[in-house]
């Protein structure tokens, strides 16, 4: 493809990326409201709507809060809808995602705007290590990341980690806090996802003896440890509205009061919040405000799932052999086979470097003669090589050959129950057991979901 297209350009020196490169360019609107504006487009992703929250902020009444992104990408310029009421419009046609050519015009609400791209390019800064404090990854996308660790853990900024569930968010929280003046100070976690709605105020702020029934002592909240320190707030996306306001406050000041309590206490704390939830949506959904998502989105630290960074497999199966050799030092080192290592490249990683990490653990307990092939990995709905080349004959998936001695409505039930046993494991994994989460994620009622972890044993 032509660099004139290109969003990203990609410098290599001896087969290695040296430097990356974002193309400069323009959202210009041509009609609507803001007609005439020309904005910036400075990052990989751009966001797009009528909510403050956003990169871009229109003044278009008919544009969702957010309405749209622009993703800079080699390829191009991507184009996606991020949901919006009204749509966005391309030649007469919602669209959802397309790759769209400067000078093309699209809609959104009552506005209309081109892309105008320019011949300059902005440098992303890259490290050269493929570490940062133990978290590690050669690819591009996890360099970008250590090299934006590396200027914000000396700082004392509030930090917002980003990804799905298993990309390491805890694990970066940590690297940030070890690479920091604070580093000999306590960290302290907070899984905002664990915590009852009720008892949320007093894990975070501490209470006094008798603040409400079962409170038979004085308690120091999540602030108080975490004192000179770093408290890290896991899904903060589950922080109750009602408790929202108390927590930018302490942000802005670092002074609380315990429940029950009448005393104002100081913390000096360092506050990285983490999430797998879209909280642009829920701050336009009216359940997170939007002075808080601003407070904790200071530097904002982006981890891409494994499946967009394939190339630190390998890196990352190297590393957890050692970390098991090292508690097991009687044992020989495993291999991977080609077959092994082909598969761990194509699969798509739903639970990401942790999943990754569980299988590689079992993998080498199950190895033959310390070779791990192909069957070693049990890896769920993993499809035959020869399947993605259009050689594999029908119902031939590994390990599930067709048997038509049994009637096709009973075969169908084989194959339905095996699904759904191994959706419901992985997606109550996904969310610790809580159903009313995993309820709100697939569509499912509580009561059908759990019907059917009844169905299938499953706790």
């Amino acid at each position: 493809m032509g660099a004139s297209k290109m969003g990203l350009r990609t410098v290599f020196v001896d087969d290695r990326v040296s430097a990356r490169q974002l193309r400069k360019a323009k959202l210009v609107v041509v009609e609507g409201p803001d007609k005439g504006t020309e904005f910036e487009i400075s990052k990989n992703k751009t966001f797009v709507g009528r909510a403050a929250i956003n990169d871009i902020t229109l003044n278009d009444s008919s544009v969702s809060g957010t309405h749209f992104e622009i993703r800079a990408e080699e390829n191009g310029f991507l184009l996606r809808d991020v949901g919006s009421t009204n749509g966005t419009h391309l030649g007469g046609c919602r669209v959802k995602e397309i790759w769209i050519a400067p000078d093309v015009s699209f809609s959104a609400g009552n506005s209309t705007f081109k892309i105008k791209s320019s011949e300059e390019f902005i440098e992303i800064p890259l490290s050269e290590d493929e570490h940062f404090q133990g978290v590690i990854g050669r690819s591009v996308a996890m360099r970008e990341v250590f090299a934006l660790l590396a200027k914000v853990a000396p700082s004392e900024l509030t930090c917002m980690v980003e990804g799905d569930t298993g990309t390491g968010k805890e694990r970066v929280a940590r690297a940030v806090h070890d690479a920091s003046r604070r580093s000999k100070k306590p960290y302290v976690v907070l899984d905002c996802s664990s915590i009852p709605k009720d008892l949320m105020e007093s894990y975070v702020f501490g209470h006094e003896k008798g603040a409400f029934t079962g409170a038979v002592g004085q308690h120091k909240g999540a602030f108080e440890q975490a004192d000179g320190g770093t408290l890290f707030m896991d899904e903060i996306g589950e922080l109750d509205i009602s408790l929202q306001p108390k927590l930018l406050r302490v942000l802005e000041n670092r002074e609380f009061k315990r429940v029950g309590g009448t005393q104002t206490n100081r913390a000096d704390v360092r506050v990285i919040a983490a999430t797998n939830r879209d909280l642009r949506q829920m701050v336009n959904e009216g359940t997170f405000r939007e002075d808080l998502y601003f407070r904790l989105s200071v530097i904002n630290i982006h981890l891409p799932s494994l499946a967009q960074r394939p190339d630190d497999i390998p890196l990352l199966v190297d590393t957890f052999i050692d970390q098991i050799i090292v508690k097991r030092p009687d044992l020989t080192r495993p291999r991977l086979t080609a077959a092994a290592l082909d598969l761990l490249l194509t699969y798509d990683w739903p639970g990401n470097v942790r999943e990754l990490k569980n299988v590689v653990d079992r993998a080498v307990s199950l190895a033959t003669d310390n070779i791990i092939d192909r069957s070693d990995l049990q890896l769920r709905g993993a499809i035959n090589p020869s399947l993605r080349s259009g050689a594999q004959s029908i119902g031939e998936t590994e390990g599930s050959p067709v048997d038509l001695s049994v009637p096709y409505k009973d075969a169908k039930q084989i194959v339905v129950d095996k699904f759904e046993a191994a959706y419901l494991s992985v997606l109550m994994g996904k969310f610790k057991g809580n159903i009313s989460r995993a309820s709100r994620d697939t569509g499912l009622t509580r009561y059908h979901l759990r019907e059917l972890l009844k169905k299938h044993d499953l706790k």
